[in-house]
């Protein structure tokens, strides 16, 4: 048994829920932890899990916690048919569970937050993930499977607005609360959105990422007009800019190329994201195929020496 005992923080990130829900379930309906090692902390068992997962499956479901922990302690068991409190509805072919394909626990944890539109657990686990793995595996491994899960079930259902929203929002926060460079050398990287391009959130990843290798970054974000772009690479000369298209709609190329013809002309330009087409981009444009590949590369050609 004490191989499979989990602390509260994994069965936490299992369930998408803050380690601060367990301790409430715990102290207010008794769902807590029954393993113990001597010289330990208890930690939950697999019968703790599930009755912890039929929990956090009814409460989401709109159930009253008191009623649901009533439940809960029928776990591993399914309620009795004249007792129970209604089915669950299931999330096949059409429900709003999000897929995360072959993602692993941190990330379905993740989605089950998102989609309870649970911003303490989103941040939680997003912060613990990036403490625990970094930033880029952190994106790679967690974020963005959740982000394409959740662009997924938006296409099927044209539904879960809302759900995209509160989780491009909360990860901002955590990425932003990723410690930035002070004092020392200038940003000499820039990075920015094409005109008309909203999705903001892979420079904001990026950004982070830098930061935690100490390297400075100047941020614009969403829709940058070409004129403020140029105003903004005359002015500060950057080594690397990085410039984001999220779909083929937002795709200027033009702005690709009035950077090659800037005053002060980068010494790498970068185009990232699915919208640009790579026979289409003017020679010497790059095109980073991840993040971690856009960190080397920025890492590269930008600082002092250059």
């Amino acid at each position: 048994m004490a191989d499979e005992a989990l602390s509260a923080g994994a069965v936490a990130r299992r369930l998408g829920v803050a380690v601060t829900t367990l301790r409430t379930w715990h102290q207010r309906y008794g769902l807590g932890p029954s393993g113990h090692v001597p010289g330990h902390h208890r930690r939950y068992t697999a019968e703790d899990l599930s009755r912890l997962e039929v929990m956090r499956r009814l409460t989401a479901e709109g159930i009253a916690p008191a009623e649901a922990a009533r439940w809960a302690r029928y776990a591993p068991d399914v309620p009795p048919s004249d007792e129970s409190p209604g089915p669950v509805p299931t999330r096949a072919g059409g429900g709003f569970a999000i897929p995360v394909g072959r993602a692993g626990p941190t990330a379905r944890g993740l989605a089950r937050a998102a989609i309870r539109l649970d911003v303490g657990a989103m941040r939680e686990i997003m912060a613990r993930s990036v403490t625990e793995l970094g930033v880029v595996s952190t994106w790679d491994l967690v974020v963005r499977p959740v982000l394409a899960g959740i662009g997924e079930r938006h296409m099927a259902t044209k539904r879960l607005i809302e759900v995209e929203h509160l989780f491009s929002r909360t990860a901002t926060e955590v990425l932003a609360s990723v410690p930035r460079p002070r004092g020392g050398e200038p940003a000499r990287i820039l990075l920015a959105c094409t005109d008309e391009e909203q999705h903001s959130l892979p420079l904001e990843a990026l950004a982070a990422a830098l930061a935690a290798d100490g390297v400075p970054t100047r941020l614009l974000g969403a829709r940058v007009p070409p004129v403020a772009l140029s105003d903004t690479v005359e002015r500060t000369g950057p080594d690397v800019v990085m410039l984001w298209s999220h779909t083929p709609e937002t795709a200027h190329v033009a702005q690709l190329v009035a950077l090659q013809e800037a005053t002060r002309r980068p010494v790498l330009i970068l185009a990232g994201g699915p919208g640009w087409v790579a026979g289409a981009l003017p020679t010497g444009v790059v095109a980073p195929t991840s993040l971690g590949e856009a960190v080397r590369l920025t890492q590269k050609w930008s600082g002092p020496t250059n």
